[in-house]
């Protein structure tokens, strides 16, 4: 299959003394959709923020099609990127929190616009096209003179997918994307994910949400302690998992 999307080598990750990540191995091919589950404080979002360089890692090798995140290699040594290039690198890699973090005096269209114009020095006319376009993709053609406050939490959720989409990215990373919404908003949310899976694209995605994963996700990736107790198909991890951890958890989230 070529260069895998991303490849994690004995990652680990500290705050203090606290081992947040204690040796991820994790290998994500391109086209694949990963969903990482677990307990809160198993590690999951500070694995993702390290995919894109938002958190620096403390051992081990971490790359995005074939390349480090964030540090450049020369010879057998890896060299940290300065900020502005390490922006660059992450064009490349799209994120969606679980606070929808747009701009609050900004429109949607102005939203989705602003990186590619601000970051990718893209014409306005060219961004302001394709903001539109992709706002029609995620369902709010008809809101896109809308500011934040005057959408709702799925519709705020799906601008920033738009506006992550917006600078092109080959992997998208999911934070708990529905966890901020009402129950009546998630399904809106991952609808898009769906239709981004069945186009192709690469993510990962940190859920609780048990049937996307076992209905999208082509690997499941369940994580306690810093640490991946079990991975595979997620048909087998959620639905016959080997791991007494495993099967304790999903006892309490099915």
């Amino acid at each position: 299959m070529g260069t895998p999307m991303v490849h994690a080598d004995g990652v680990r990750k500290h705050f203090g003394r606290v081992d947040v990540l204690r040796g991820i191995d994790l290998t994500v091919e391109r086209g694949q959709v990963c969903c990482l589950l677990g307990p809160s404080g198993s590690g999951k979002s500070t694995f993702l923020r390290c995919i894109n360089h938002l958190e620096k890692l403390d051992g081990g090798r971490l790359t995005v099609d074939g390349a480090p995140v964030g540090y450049r290699r020369q010879g057998h040594r890896l060299y940290e990127l300065k900020e502005r290039e390490v922006a660059l690198s992450r064009r490349d890699i799209g994120m969606v929190f679980q606070r929808f973090n747009l701009f609050p005096h900004m429109t949607a269209l102005q939203n989705v616009m602003e990186a590619p114009v601000k970051v990718a020095g893209e014409g306005r006319a060219a961004a302001r096209a394709d903001a539109l376009r992709l706002l029609e993709r995620v369902g709010l053609a008809d809101r896109v003179d809308r500011y934040p406050a005057q959408l709702s939490g799925g519709q705020q959720q799906r601008v920033a997918i738009a506006r992550a989409l917006a600078m092109k990215p080959k992997l998208m990373l999911f934070d708990e994307p529905t966890s901020a919404l009402d129950p009546e908003l998630v399904g809106e949310v991952l609808d898009v994910m769906r239709q981004l899976a069945s186009d192709g694209m690469t993510m990962i995605v940190v859920t609780h949400e048990i049937g996307f994963a076992k209905e999208v996700g082509d690997s499941a990736v369940f994580m306690d302690g810093g640490v991946v107790i079990e991975a595979g198909d997620p048909l087998q991890v959620l639905g016959e998992p080997r791991h007494e951890r495993t099967r304790a958890f999903l006892s309490k989230v099915l």
